[in-house]
């Protein structure tokens, strides 16, 4: 223990080992409590360091986070981008490293300009709101990378009744504020007027959580509807080729039509992989088969069309044929995969920034939502369902969630399992209930608690049926977004650098 305090490289190696705990803490491993684990011993490891000791700190903690659990880009450009081992080693490497700058910057932070000699008690208030600061950052900047936040590990967790309140970074708080109050209280011992409330506030803080689990902040407002989400598992080196067009094409009709009649049809992402205005004779097929059937057809599919200044651009799209209607256009794109940053340099270097459908542009923010049988329903393509903030606009003004995904890039890497987790926590958070369809898995339906009611295996050919109910009313992270939260976080750390300035 008194190795992560140290400066120097046993200290750095340890905190490499620490910030994979957290990874361990989220799907697929699930071990929740090392989630606060992670976050204490990270908090004692920066001690009494130099603020460029702590930001060196802070950048291995990272560092063993983000490769232990986003090492699997690793998949995308060896197996999809055709990038030899030791050159994608290399890119997955120099990525992984890049993130880890996301906690060198909180690290210096920390030690040059928050921490204190004589407030442990405010100490641990200013930092758990600069890990919730870190994670706001981190999910905005250059577009964002919101993945592996701690909160995520009490999806099934006792905190979990926090999300619906504050979301994802309440929960990270919640957990942050556990962490740095237990690595407090042996410090207060001697001082009981501050170590009593510390110790009620620890308690609270899980007392809350748990009179918060299972809270239905939401009530049905409709008639429960069947689904039928089609994965269709074409393997991702065909998904773009011309010759297998017809094949893709039949198989998602012959996948409709042998299934039992269902309100709503879904295929996933691109399952449609031809551009919309190329594909209007199929789709007149499908609206009719789906007509008949009294179904909404909702399916993934590339659109061109003109944008605000009139340029024909691609995007990455779902449409609603049969008893709905309506468009969405993507808006939150992933990069290198559907968009490159500095293509210009960037295009023709390898394969992997010629990736197919990687010029895409990001749709217009305010479209309307997609429409079935008189509900509205907001959609997310692959990578919108994890940014916390952006799927609750939508969902704000929802009756029904739904997400398409095609996965496939990843593999049988844990990064598809952690990507289903994030949709939960969104479901949980809205207080409704989400399909989920993909190409290969993992297609499920999700309750407005976060909890998976029907699923089907991945990297399998398959229809998942069930039923889902439309909800009405606003959870207050609906209703207040992260506001309160990000007031409290400034407020603490406001009043830590206030004090950090009194003390000099």
């Amino acid at each position: 223990m008194r190795w992560i305090t140290r400066p120097g490289w046993p200290g750095h190696l340890l905190a490499l080992f620490v910030g994979a705990l957290t990874t361990l803490s989220l799907a697929p491993f699930d071990l929740w409590p090392l989630a606060p684990l992670s976050i204490a011993l990270l908090y004692l490891g920066l001690g009494e360091l130099s603020p460029r000791q702590a930001a060196l700190r802070g950048w291995w903690y990272g560092f063993g986070l983000f490769a232990s659990g986003a090492s699997w880009v690793y998949v995308s450009i060896h197996d999809f981008g055709a990038a030899p081992p030791w050159l994608a080693g290399l890119l997955t490497l120099g990525f992984v490293a890049g993130l880890g700058l996301f906690f060198a910057l909180p690290g210096g932070l920390w030690a040059r300009w928050l921490r204190r000699a004589d407030a442990p008690l405010g100490n641990a208030f200013a930092f758990a709101a600069l890990w919730v600061a870190q994670e706001m950052f981190r999910g905005w900047f250059l577009t964002g990378f919101p993945w592996l936040y701690a909160g995520y590990s009490q999806l099934d967790g006792p905190l979990d009744g926090y999300a619906p309140v504050g979301g994802v970074w309440l929960l990270s708080f919640a957990l942050a504020l556990t962490a740095t109050l237990l690595t407090t209280l042996p410090h207060l011992r001697h001082r009981p007027r501050a170590w009593a409330p510390a110790g009620a506030l620890l308690l609270a803080i899980w007392l809350a959580g748990g009179a918060l689990h299972g809270r239905q902040w939401t009530s049905p407002s409709g008639e429960p509807l069947t689904v039928a989400a089609m994965q269709g598992n074409v393997a991702q080196n065909l998904k773009w080729d011309p010759a297998q067009l017809e094949a893709q094409l039949a198989l998602y009709r012959d996948l409709t039509l042998a299934s039992a009649p269902a309100d709503l049809i879904v295929w996933p992402e691109t399952a449609v992989p031809v551009l919309k205005e190329f594909a209007e004779g199929y789709l007149s097929v499908m609206d009719r088969i789906a007509s008949e059937r009294n179904a909404a057809l909702i399916t993934g599919i590339p659109v061109r069309q003109p944008n605000a200044a009139g340029e024909r651009r691609y995007y990455n799209g779902i449409t609603v044929v049969g008893e709905g209607s309506g468009t969405y256009l993507k808006q939150k794109l992933v990069p290198f995969g559907e968009y490159v940053p500095l293509q210009d340099m960037l295009r023709g270097l390898i394969a992997f920034f010629d990736l197919p459908m990687s010029d895409f542009a990001a749709g217009e923010p305010n479209q309307s939502l997609l429409q079935a049988h008189g509900l509205q329903i907001a959609p997310y393509i692959c990578y919108e369902v994890v940014y916390p903030e952006f799927a609750a606009a939508l969902a704000a003004r929802s009756d029904l969630l739904l997400t398409i995904s095609n996965d496939a890039w990843f593999g049988r890497s844990i990064g598809p399992l952690q990507h289903l987790q994030m949709a939960q926590m969104r479901a949980l958070e809205a207080g409704r209930w989400m399909i989920r369809a993909t190409n290969n898995g993992i297609t499920v339906l999700i309750d407005p608690q976060g909890a998976i009611t029907e699923r089907i295996p991945a990297f399998e050919r398959a229809v998942l049926r069930g039923t889902v109910v439309p909800m009405e009313g606003l959870t207050p992270y609906l209703r207040w977004g992260s506001w309160p939260l990000g007031l409290l976080c400034a407020g603490l750390l406001g009043w830590a650098l206030v004090g950090r300035f009194r003390q000099r």
